[in-house]
């Protein structure tokens, strides 16, 4: 037998009405409470007048950079003199001061004066051999005349029978001057000694020549001493 519905007495008919009905009073619901809520927040049954609004300004303190303080140098620190008192007979030492204007150097700044420096004179060369050799005054003959004169021969040697010939060198000047005189060749030290003493003591010689200038000329002497019997 097949069970028949009737449509008044269906429900799956009518789902659809009830939900959207639900729907519209959820949603209802939700606007009061929205209208609600805003009335709450928006007016609270006190007025407000925008005089009595007083905006607070906030003060920023201006900060200025600190100064620093330097202290100041510290004080030179003075020894107190010491007097030392002494009796009126006490000896007192005096302390002479000299002051540094005493030691001090003066400079005396002249002008810059030009300094000659004057060449030693060049030693005029002394020849061995010249055109016209240096001469005794009045020749060979007076020389020999000149050394029998004033040669004395030593005691010493006399006496120990001492004799010989003392070869003398020395240096004719252009003035006939003599100088240098050594012995090159020698005998003994009494007879050496008094051979340089008679040529050191002769009288200026001729002065040599060569090529007409009258130069320096080395003359070698032979001083012979003999005993006679």
């Amino acid at each position: 037998m097949e069970i028949k519905k009737s449509e008044s007495a269906n429900l799956e008919s009518k789902k659809l009405t009830w939900i959207l009905l639900g729907f519209i009073l959820v949603l209802a619901a939700h606007f009061v409470a929205f209208e609600w809520t805003q009335y709450e927040q928006e007016f609270d049954g006190t007025l407000i007048d925008a005089g009595d609004i007083v905006l607070e300004e906030e003060v920023i303190p201006i900060t200025m950079p600190e100064k620093k303080t330097i202290p100041p140098p510290p004080q030179a620190v003075t020894q107190a003199e010491v007097l030392n008192i002494v009796e009126d007979d006490a000896p007192i030492e005096e302390t002479t001061i000299v002051s540094a204007e005493d030691q001090a150097e003066f400079v005396e700044i002249t002008e810059d004066i030009p300094i000659v420096v004057e060449e030693p004179e060049k030693e005029e060369e002394i020849f061995q051999v010249v055109e016209n050799q240096p001469e005794f005054p009045g020749g060979m003959a007076e020389l020999m005349k000149y050394l029998q004169k004033n040669i004395k021969y030593p005691t010493v040697c006399q006496e120990q029978g001492i004799q010989g010939r003392v070869i003398v060198q020395f240096v004719v000047n252009s003035d006939g001057s003599i100088v240098d005189p050594q012995v090159v060749k020698p005998v003994n030290p009494y007879l050496d000694k008094e051979a340089l003493r008679v040529v050191s003591s002769m009288p200026n010689w001729k002065p040599g020549e060569q090529r007409g200038k009258k130069v320096r000329v080395r003359f070698t002497l032979p001083v012979t001493f003999r005993l006679s019997n």
